[in-house]
């Protein structure tokens, strides 16, 4: 049977934890709470790790610990607030809870100074708003609705499933690129070798000989020496064009002409749309759930878009909302979103149920995002194998020829 280390609190306040075996998770959680127990977190583990699980990190991980507070730990804190406040406990006693369950000294650093400005009479919102840096406005305008009408706890909920969801697409994203970074890290590696080290092996041979070579092993065997004598040009030119880039991005002119470009871009430009149009429509009808007002929420979902060129598309949706145009409509003029997106949020905006519909949209283009990637990487896999094979083939051949010339044999 699976075993589980738990961390839970009591009716109190107390935070207790241990080790349980359970069949399942949830299995887990309805036993904790038959003990009177409130489960914040539970993590399945093996027998050995349970053993350990209270001893210091290692070194090793240390090292490699976050600098700052992530969104992964605001998903966490988010959860297990929401959670204590469900269960009764007042917000203040929920953050000196949390500060015993803290990941990382930056964790409790934080939540120190929002349980200190609780405690000073501040709300919750506002001790959040005075840290941007970690917070975003959807985050702090979610949690000033949850306090307005009094449903706090469901908000945090909702704003912790957000964040899961989220980083779940995110994650899906970026676990599909990894083979592919992988191979063209290793397909670059196996050209500068070949043409550093082996090429030049040959050159030796070739100006013994005094014959005229083919214009491909010429070619070769002078990108060969190139690339032995001036690597180091090569290397600070990719990074002189990375931190060009990184410049060119933080300037909102130039940013602009990027992102529209990569919205052009073939295969690409569709997915990064329907990234853009999950992101708008379940940030849209999170905030519609928790009772912000339609304008209210497209000015906050402006600012949590990726792509400047859609982050316009959605301000010009909110110019024509405030003189009575409705949703569907114009964004369906502005061309910027995917169609069938647009005429499901119209039909939603006409039947009263805008938000169910935008959460529908949501869903569906998690999905849509999920099957682009897996497309594009079974395109994009052999067409660099192919190239890579191609390449090396081609270097190979270019001095297997000359080698053949030199020693009059017919090829």
């Amino acid at each position: 049977m699976p075993i589980f280390q738990y961390k839970a609190v009591t009716t109190s306040g107390e935070v207790q934890e241990g080790v349980l075996d359970s069949p399942t998770q949830a299995a887990l959680v309805e036993r904790l709470q038959g003990m009177g127990l409130i489960p914040i977190r539970t993590t399945e583990t093996s027998g050995a790790a349970a053993v350990t699980a209270g001893a210091a990190k290692p070194l090793s991980l240390a090292f490699f610990a976050p600098r700052r507070v992530t969104q992964n730990n605001v998903a966490v804190v988010t959860r297990e607030i929401a959670i204590l406040l469900k269960a009764g406990l007042p917000l203040d006693r929920s953050m000196e809870i949390l500060l015993n369950l803290a990941e990382n000294d930056h964790v409790k650093e934080l939540l120190s100074g929002i349980r200190n400005e609780v405690r000073g009479g501040s709300s919750l919102s506002k001790a959040l708003d005075q840290r941007r840096a970690v917070f975003s406005r959807f985050y702090i305008n979610m949690v000033r609705a949850g306090e307005a009408g009094g449903a706090l706890p469901d908000v945090l909920k909702r704003l912790a499933e957000y964040m899961e969801r989220a980083k779940e697409l995110r994650e899906s994203i970026v676990s599909a690129l990894i083979y592919p970074v992988i191979l063209m890290v290793v397909a670059a590696l196996s050209v500068l070798v070949l043409m550093m080290f082996v090429v030049p092996q040959f050159k030796q041979i070739f100006d013994q000989a005094g014959q005229a070579l083919p214009l491909a092993t010429r070619f070769v065997l002078w990108a060969g020496e190139l690339l032995r004598n001036f690597w180091w040009l090569m290397f600070a030119g990719l990074l002189a064009a990375g931190f060009w880039f990184v410049k060119s991005m933080a300037n909102p002119v130039s940013r602009y002409r990027w992102d529209e470009r990569f919205l052009r871009l073939p295969l690409f430009g569709e997915l990064i749309a329907k990234i853009e149009m999950a992101r708008f429509s379940r940030t849209l009808a999170t905030l519609m759930n928790n009772g912000v007002p339609l304008l209210t929420g497209l000015s906050i979902v402006r600012e949590t878009m990726g792509n400047a060129i859609m982050g316009e598309a959605v301000a010009r949706v909110a110019g024509e909302l405030k003189e009575g145009r409705g949703l569907g409509k114009p964004m369906m003029e502005t061309r910027r979103f995917p169609k069938l997106a647009v005429q499901m949020i119209a039909v939603g905006e006409e039947t009263g149920q805008l938000d169910d519909m935008l959460m529908q949209v949501a869903d569906a283009y998690d999905v849509e995002v999920r099957m682009t990637v897996k497309r594009l990487m079974s395109l994009i896999e052999p067409v660099m194998i192919i190239g890579l094979a191609l390449l090396i083939g081609g270097i190979i051949m270019s001095i297997l020829v000359a080698m053949l010339s030199l020693f009059s044999l017919p090829f």
